[in-house]
């Protein structure tokens, strides 16, 4: 069938469609992926010359009674164009939403096509571009059981939220010598997500003092903001550390690391569960509904992260968290085993055989 991917604008949403457009096409399906205009799409896919991509225009949604509202709508319909006058050529059978409202439009001008349409949540309380959507699909697909109660009118389907196919595990020391540290430290991995880094970010300088005669290596991803500043703490502290704005291959650092500090995005919560890393969870405080709290409380809950709120946090709490891990080997051993527990089973797989399931019974119907 002919496909489309909605994924632009965070992480968030383009990692777990990228995974899914990689297993559609080695089921033998056409794929176009639908993404926003910001860097992180340009620079993700950059890669990826295998993909076909169209950019649509990055639509936010503003308050309904701000001003904001008309720029939304001019831009949202420029975006509902752009796609029906895509479809003319490529007639997508099935149209994929990840969230967010550039994933609204494309699943729009699919319903208005006859597409069969479907979005993913892979929050635990779903985003308001997705509950919006809802109405216009044929199957919601879940990263979270714990989604469903707010989709009361809509067929949902749990698949777990979909991993790139090329976060495979390295030997442990391989990845540690590939970002040039230790092979024998414990290794930890801070990172802030492609939005919200800074307070990740300004938490953990701070913790650093207390840190230095531990036996511990930080690999820390700071953003590009903050990466002079980040690095300079820790060579003022003599930590070793692999400091970088980003890491393009995700799959070194995860396998290099022992346990983790980040906030608790859906697509990356998947993907320490994928490398059994236990977490330091520190949700982002302004996401929509607090939806990262809710997130980290489900792994809080199945033992495989502790949540710490930001609005709580101190420096000497943070060093103390970190030491628990350091001095505890079992602990580390007990929460990786119970991170491992909660790793999306073939999610890209199921959320492909669900799109199929649907299309192919609509077409044979």
């Amino acid at each position: 069938m002919n496909a489309v991917i909605a994924c632009g604008g965070t992480g968030g949403h383009l990692f777990p469609g990228i995974a899914v457009a990689e297993t559609l096409r080695a089921r033998g399906h056409e794929v176009v992926l639908f993404v926003s205009e910001k860097e992180i799409d340009s620079l993700a896919l950059s890669k990826r010359s295998e993909f076909r991509f169209e950019k649509l225009p990055t639509v936010g949604f503003p308050s309904l009674y701000s001003p904001a509202i008309f720029g939304f709508l001019r831009r949202f319909n420029e975006s509902l164009s752009l796609c029906r006058s895509i479809y003319k050529n490529f007639k997508p059978q099935a149209v994929l939403g990840m969230g967010g409202f550039t994933s609204t439009a494309p699943v729009m001008a699919g319903k208005m096509r006859g597409a069969a349409t479907f979005i993913h949540e892979s929050n635990a309380i779903p985003g308001k571009a997705n509950r919006f959507t809802a109405r216009m699909v044929r199957a919601v697909l879940l990263g979270f059981k714990e989604c469903a109660a707010f989709f009361p009118k809509a067929r949902t389907e749990v698949t777990g939220t979909p991993i790139r196919t090329e976060l495979k595990r390295l030997e442990r020391h391989i990845a540690r010598q590939k970002v040039g540290l230790r092979e024998d430290l414990t290794t930890l991995l801070v990172m802030g997500g492609s939005q919200g880094a800074s307070g990740v970010n300004q938490a953990v300088i701070k913790s650093l003092p207390s840190l230095h005669d531990l036996p511990l290596q930080v690999i820390h991803l700071s953003g590009a903001r903050d990466e002079r500043l980040v690095a300079d703490n820790y060579h003022r502290e003599q930590i070793p550390a692999y400091v970088a704005a980003f890491h393009h291959h995700m799959e070194e650092v995860y396998s290099a690391a022992d346990f983790t500090i980040a906030r608790a995005g859906a697509a990356s919560l998947a993907e320490f569960a994928a490398f059994s890393l236990p977490s330091i969870l520190i949700p982002y405080p302004y996401a929509a509904d607090d939806h990262q709290t809710r997130n980290a409380e489900i792994f809080a809950h199945a033992h495989a992260a502790i949540l710490l709120k930001e609005s709580e946090l101190s420096a000497d709490l943070l060093a103390r968290k970190i030491e628990e891990f350091l001095g505890n080997s079992q602990l580390l051993r007990h929460m990786a085993e119970s991170s491992a527990r909660l790793a999306p089973k073939d999610a890209a797989s199921r959320v492909v055989a669900t799109m199929e399931k649907y299309t192919n019974h609509d077409s044979g119907a």
